[in-house]
């Protein structure tokens, strides 16, 4: 497939200033960026296409060169597109969108710390009623002893002698310039003469940090806690990436969640099912309901309590519990009590049993009389 037109690609003319430039290509790249456009291979293609054209036209050699030649500039000459390597574009990217994507090389020697992740496991209660709580983070803090420089205390920071304070170096390849992150600072632009004893030059020093925590009510396992500034230290004085919070919610034993609703099991005695009667269960808030039984209840008889369930996300309201019964059938039985089951039975005339009697009737329909 040719190659579409570089000014074409980024929707601008031919005169485009540099800031022109920049801004169009910033538009479409956040546009495609498969963060936004998971599985999408034609926003995936269109992401490379528009790096592509940036990184051409924004350097005034290349553009001239591209000018000139067009396409063919870049294609040939022993190693096909000369012009572009995905180190390249990613510096590019790094200047445009190093904040907006959570790190990246800062201007002036200062990097931007890593995020940080940390996972906590919570109660089903402490989910219901959200909680204040404290987690240490091991990290890395700005170096006091040398404010984050990385220098000895009073002296600054040598400006690089290799790319001169710009952290980029170009290198001649053919007829046009290949520009590359300075190997000798690594993109900071200044060489640490004498390092700060504390921090060995990184300006940073490892430490474990303590951390108040709001877990707001009704959070749902999983649940991602974003808390700024609170990641990595950056190289000498560079900003802190963030910490991000993962929720767990661990599994309960009295209880089971479904999104705002609450499932609970109850066990109930024979005789109570059969004659009825009023029974109490728990409610996550750690209070009771009382629950009226009517007679005959069966087994998996779901009895719904409106309001007794988890608490809505950043909400007032709650959802439901249900409660699931389970008739219980009684063991270790005295003689008495088996004698009285006895005389229940020989005297069931008129008494019902719905689910067996509908499942052997359901037997017979099938199959008539069963055969040994």
């Amino acid at each position: 497939m040719a190659k579409r037109d570089y000014y074409e690609v980024l929707g601008v003319g031919r005169k485009a200033s540099a800031a022109e430039l920049k801004s169009a290509y910033r538009k479409l790249a956040m546009q495609h960026h498969p963060d936004r456009n998971a599985g999408d291979a034609e926003a995936e293609r269109r992401f490379k296409e528009v790096s592509e054209a940036y990184e051409v036209l924004k350097d005034d050699q290349k553009r001239a060169a591209y000018e000139q030649f067009g396409h063919a500039a870049f294609e040939g000459g022993g190693g096909g597109r000369a012009g572009f390597e995905f180190g390249s574009f990613a510096d590019v990217f790094d200047d445009l969108f190093g904040e907006f994507m959570g790190g990246g090389r800062q201007r002036g020697g200062q990097s931007r710390g890593a995020d940080l992740r940390y996972n906590l496991e919570i109660s089903l209660e402490d989910a219901f009623g959200g909680k204040q709580t404290q987690i240490r983070v091991p990290t890395t803090v700005r170096c006091d002893a040398c404010a984050g420089s990385g220098s000895a205390k009073g002296v600054a920071p040598d400006i690089c002698p290799s790319c001169r304070g710009a952290g980029r170096v170009r290198a001649q390849q053919g007829f046009f310039t290949i520009e590359r992150t300075c190997p000798t600072c690594s993109g900071n632009g200044r060489v640490i003469g004498d390092p700060c004893d504390a921090c060995g030059g990184a300006g940073r020093v490892h430490r474990e940090k303590t951390l108040a925590v709001t877990i707001p009510k009704g959070v749902e396992d999983g649940t991602r806690i974003r808390l700024s500034g609170e990641g990595e230290a950056g190289a000498r004085g560079g900003p802190a990436g963030d910490l991000y919070i993962f929720i767990s919610v661990a599994p309960h034993r009295l209880f089971a969640r479904d999104g705002n609703h609450i499932h609970c099991r109850i066990p109930i005695p024979l005789t109570t099912a059969a004659l009825g009667g009023q029974i109490e269960v728990p409610t996550i808030d750690g209070r009771r309901a009382r629950v009226q039984v009517p007679a005959g209840t069966q087994t998996a008889h779901r009895f719904r309590l409106r309001g007794k369930g988890m608490t809505e996300l950043h909400g007032h309201s709650r959802g439901d519990m249900f409660a699931e019964i389970v008739v219980e059938t009684p063991v270790n039985l005295t003689h008495r009590q088996q004698e009285l089951l006895r005389e229940f039975d020989e005297a069931g005339n008129g008494a019902t049993h719905p689910e067996s009697e509908g499942f052997f009737a359901r037997v017979k329909e099938l199959w008539g009389e069963l055969r040994d």
